[in-house]
């Protein structure tokens, strides 16, 4: 399957309006005093499922002939996109079937049943969810969609930056989180198209830092097998087809340390008065940690997702 366009990421959009709320852009006068800058938050934290990867997940999952679809659906997942493929899958009225590593939130693990999924446990790094995977794959027959190397998904993704920027007009920037890169992927598509000399910058962890890395060096790295890092949905790695997009458009990826993500999680969680997790929370990291690339801006940031262990806080 070729890498998508952004008549994708439209396609996309009308496929799964229908099935998606629109996400609120919201805006807080004392993160932008912090910041020095216009930011404009689009809420994903709010979508269904409690991320953005209800977007990806639906698109791929609605784009399968009926006479395939009952087969059901296959994954791998630390937690959101396994929790979106079970909601997608459940109203297309097809299974699903979800590797997720044993040091999963339980919290998406219960989401991922609940959605009516089945979860499949391995252990964690990379290896071992493919190698789950394949021997689902062989059992089921069911279809692969892959977290973020897939174009539905990318496509998919695409539409919350879609949506950004129709709400909010001509930005300056956009700062998405970037794990697999999946989101930064489609954000990538739709500010080329509607942001002209708009900026696309990734947020990554400092203990998952394979995009920065690989952005620095003109090629692709590999990431740690299974990072420790407390952005849990960005300890994946980049592969070819999102690599394709952050090495062509990406200006840069600003990664941010441990208590840089917590201490951004908690101004949103106090400021703003919504729950973000911290993966979602990163990008708002790395624009305080970067201030004089983005003061005097309109930013547009994309806050991912708000599945949280509200017994697990890390304050």
């Amino acid at each position: 399957m070729p890498n998508p366009t952004y008549a994708d990421v439209e396609e996309a959009h009308s496929r799964i309006a229908p099935l998606l709320g629109r996400t609120p852009v919201l805006t807080s006068r004392q993160l932008d005093d912090l910041a020095g800058a216009v930011l404009y938050f689009k809420c994903e934290n709010l979508q269904k499922t409690g991320s953005f990867k209800a977007r990806g997940a639906a698109n791929a999952v609605f784009c399968i002939d009926d006479r395939d679809a009952w087969k059901g659906f296959a994954t791998q997942s630390s937690g959101n996109h396994g929790q979106a493929i079970a909601w997608a899958a459940q109203l297309r009225g097809a299974p699903a079937h979800v590797v997720m590593p044993l040091n999963s939130s339980e919290v998406k693990k219960a989401a991922v049943r609940g959605y009516g999924g089945a979860v499949v446990d391995c252990e964690p790094g990379m290896a071992a969810r493919e190698a789950a995977v394949a021997a689902l794959l062989a059992d089921t027959g069911a279809d692969y969609v892959h977290p973020y190397n897939d174009a539905r998904v990318i496509a998919g993704q695409g539409t919350a930056a879609k949506e950004l920027i129709e709400e909010c007009g001509s930005l300056d920037a956009l700062v998405a989180p970037v794990g697999g890169g999946g989101l930064i992927s489609g954000t990538c598509l739709s500010a080329r198209a509607l942001a002209e000399g708009a900026k696309v910058y990734g947020a990554e962890p400092q203990m998952a830092d394979d995009a920065a890395r690989s952005l620095a060096a003109g090629r692709m790295l590999a990431g740690p097998d299974a990072p420790a890092t407390i952005a849990d949905g960005l300890r994946a790695s980049i592969r070819e087809r999102t690599w394709h997009f952050i090495a062509r458009d990406v200006e840069a990826v600003l990664t941010v340390s441990e208590d840089e993500i917590v201490a951004a999680m908690r101004l949103i969680w106090t400021r703003m008065k919504i729950v973000v997790e911290p993966s979602s929370a990163i990008a708002l990291a790395a624009v305080l940690r970067n201030r004089p690339l983005f003061e005097g801006r309109r930013v547009g940031v994309i806050l991912t997702g708000g599945n949280i262990d509200l017994d697990r806080l890390p304050w």
